[in-house]
């Protein structure tokens, strides 16, 4: 694995660019489903629920909502957003033509997710301030968890990518792999009310260690559990990283 050098932000830029004058039709999607799922989900089906937790339902999955949105923000970005990129519009050979590197194009991709996941994330936030919902100051340190979380799913996409041999591909990776984390990550559910096997495998799904620290931020309530789901984030996120990274350069240059 080759390092990538600062010319990596080139490429954010590059995203950022066509971003701002796309964004009327890109935005409102990640913005008004996540809002539509809150109000369903935790007014709608609040009202024939108990207290979870001790608190209302739509306290409950209001963080959920913020890790999961963020997660598809950024593994929409970097699976159909990067193959288009990469196989449509020949955008990376015309990048890599100049003195960036597969590296450089690479990262500023997953960093170029990260944002995506980050501006998503904020939003989210922002809209569930504005119904009350946020009860501890602790929530302004949100962005930067799902900055962290945006980087390690969009390695993860990145990582898919980079063996997908179509963009029907990425049917299976939603199907079988977002689909299953975002009702078994504890966005919509207590863990503690699963079959203690599920209850493990669900640790091993990138999402789940995301919810628990979103959450106790939202609400700023610290265990010590939670340096354990921080720890996972992070080594998952340098892990998936550099494997992206390696996989990247191959499918661009063999």
């Amino acid at each position: 694995m080759k390092p990538f050098s600062w010319r990596f932000i080139r490429v954010w830029q590059r995203n950022r660019d066509v971003f701002f004058r796309l964004w009327h039709s890109e935005a409102p999607g990640f913005v008004a489903e996540p809002i539509i799922i809150l109000v369903a989900m935790g007014l709608g089906l609040g009202a024939y629920v108990g207290l979870v937790d001790g608190q209302k339902y739509i306290e409950f999955i209001a963080p959920g909502i913020i890790a999961s949105y963020a997660m598809f923000s950024a593994s929409f970005e970097c699976t159909y957003g990067s193959f288009i990129r990469m196989e449509y519009q020949r955008t990376y050979d015309a990048i890599i033509a100049t003195p960036l590197n597969v590296e450089d194009v690479i990262a500023g991709e997953i960093f170029w997710g990260a944002t995506r996941a980050c501006m998503t994330g904020t939003v989210i936030l922002a809209i569930e301030a504005a119904f009350q919902l946020v009860a501890s100051p602790w929530a302004l340190a949100i962005p930067v968890l799902v900055l962290l979380e945006g980087i390690m799913f969009a390695s993860i996409a990145i990582l898919f990518t980079s063996i997908a041999p179509a963009i029907h591909s990425f049917n299976y990776y939603f199907t079988l792999f977002m689909t299953p984390m975002f009702f078994f990550s504890g966005v919509f559910f207590p863990l503690s009310g699963f079959p203690e096997v599920v209850q493990s495998l669900s640790w091993i799904l990138p999402l789940t260690p995301v919810v628990h620290l979103t959450r106790a931020l939202f609400y700023g309530q610290f265990h010590h559990g939670l340096l354990w789901a921080l720890a996972i984030v992070m080594v998952e996120t340098a892990l998936f990283f550099s494997i992206a990274l390696v996989m990247m350069r191959r499918r661009l240059t063999t």
